[in-house]
């Protein structure tokens, strides 16, 4: 049977309170935060001892879910990285929003900022990276012939 739809995509954080306020501020819905864990889960994921904090989002389309992930145990001490946007793996997620100048803006007072600038693309999308807490790299685009 091939894959039938897109579910969700797993991001561990170390801070899931400021990964998830960020998603907040781009328009995100919160789900109840979770503390999961137990035999089931160290099968699933091949660890020993887990328990995990975590919440999902989702886009106001109901599309896109995120699962923001703490590891309580087994814990891990390395540092989010902000590697480069050509850089090997998965790198980026891409949201179509509306108004990303006024987006942009305010994420900018929250402290967050375009990796470089909002660029018009043949006059059908002005979009932009912007850099989220831990490193993460978010594309936001806007429809210019809608």
């Amino acid at each position: 049977m091939p894959v039938r739809s897109f579910e969700h995509i797993g991001l561990i954080v170390q801070d899931l309170e400021k990964v998830a306020a960020f998603f907040d501020l781009l328009g995100f819905e919160r789900g109840e935060t979770a503390t999961v864990g137990g035999e089931w889960a160290d099968r699933v994921n091949g660890l020993t001892g887990t328990e995990v904090e975590m919440v999902f989002l989702t886009a106001p389309d109901g599309s896109g879910a995120i699962e923001l992930s703490r590891f309580i145990s087994p814990s891990n001490t390395e540092a989010p990285a902000s590697l480069p946007s050509n850089a090997l793996g998965l790198r980026h997620l891409a949201y179509r929003v509306d108004g990303v100048e006024e987006l942009v803006a305010r994420l900018r007072a929250a402290g967050y900022d375009l990796v470089r600038e909002l660029v018009n693309y043949e006059d059908v999308w002005l979009v932009g990276y912007v850099r989220g807490p831990e490193g993460l790299l978010i594309e936001l685009g806007e429809r210019l012939d809608a």
